[in-house]
């Protein structure tokens, strides 16, 4: 297989390029920023997704797969700049794969695309609606990008399109949205809340997105899919096991706090996140592809604490 993988200087990017070539695949990568020490192997294109460079690696190289990795969080502040790499940068990663005939897209998403609120079911399907517009506007962007990508199912019928919505992922790299929040000694907590947190080894992760890229250019994988590892964990624990210490706080005093004092910087919505859970079912994605995770909760939070 033949796979482009966007946004492949992330760090998620470089463990989805290694799980690629260590199955035998042909790896490219776009991304505008640098990767020094990126293997022989990987065919680097340092251009940004949104220029015209970019259409040349689709229109010269014809991969027989893309995936998506090309998005930012809400802790990037600049909410113009987000709109334009989450929904823009999607937009065209769609119109050239449906240009010059890619066999399959995957769009890695986020399981926060449903949303954290108190009447919300403990486990999500992927027919559940996108909450999270509601209760997190920061995360709108990527909804959007989410719902566009969806779109292609009908949209581009002979495109095979997978939609992957996959929980908060940890290991030795640190990196991400939940390593973030857990970068601190101290972790804030709202008193008298302790939501279930899902987590899965990066490790894993990188291999669900291999897998599903593969089942959908070999097989006929497509669709939305949720993607998770092992059972989710009440979020005290998941501070113990990540050697913090938990900071129950008022609600009220934690816009006060987020930034300063050693706590992570979050906007004031993502207090609904540390009060109700956000818990997928990936009974279907597991049965479609047979993936199998290997890193239990206990070994994933205990490579982050010791790395």
């Amino acid at each position: 297989m033949r796979l482009l993988i966007t946004g492949i200087s992330s760090n998620l990017g470089r463990l989805v390029a290694k799980v690629a070539l260590e199955q035998r695949h042909t790896v490219i990568g776009i991304d505008r920023r640098p990767w020094p020490d990126a293997p022989k192997a990987i065919e680097m294109h340092a251009v940004d997704l949104t220029k015209r460079a970019a259409e040349d690696v689709f229109r010269t190289r014809r991969p027989d797969a893309v995936v998506h990795l090309a998005t930012v969080t809400h802790f990037s502040p600049d909410a113009e700049e987000r709109y334009r790499i989450n929904l823009g940068g999607t937009r065209i990663v769609f119109e050239y794969a449906e240009r010059y005939e890619v066999q399959s897209c995957v769009f890695v998403g986020r399981h926060t695309f449903y949303g954290a609120a108190p009447d919300a079911p403990l486990y999500h399907k992927e027919t559940d609606p996108p909450l999270a517009v509601a209760t997190f506007p920061e995360l709108a962007d990527l909804v959007a990008a989410d719902l566009f990508a969806a779109s292609a199912l009908w949209r581009t019928p002979k495109l095979k399109t997978v939609i992957l919505r996959i929980c908060y992922m940890l290991g030795s790299s640190r990196k991400g949205t939940l390593a973030s929040f857990l970068e601190g000694r101290r972790v804030p907590m709202v008193f008298g809340f302790d939501p279930l947190f899902q987590v899965m080894h990066e490790e894993d992760g990188a291999r669900a997105i291999v897998l599903a890229a593969s089942a959908s250019t070999g097989g006929d994988l497509k669709g939305v899919f949720n993607v998770a590892g092992p059972l989710p964990l009440p979020l005290s624990s998941v501070v113990k096991l990540a050697g913090r210490t938990a900071l129950p706080l008022p609600e009220a005093a934690l816009p006060l706090v987020f930034g300063r004092f050693g706590l992570p910087r979050l906007p004031a919505q993502s207090i609904e996140h540390l009060k109700h859970p956000v818990v997928v079912d990936d009974a279907a994605f597991r049965a479609a592809t047979g993936f199998r995770h290997t890193w239990d909760e206990t070994e994933t939070l205990t490579a982050f604490r010791y790395a």
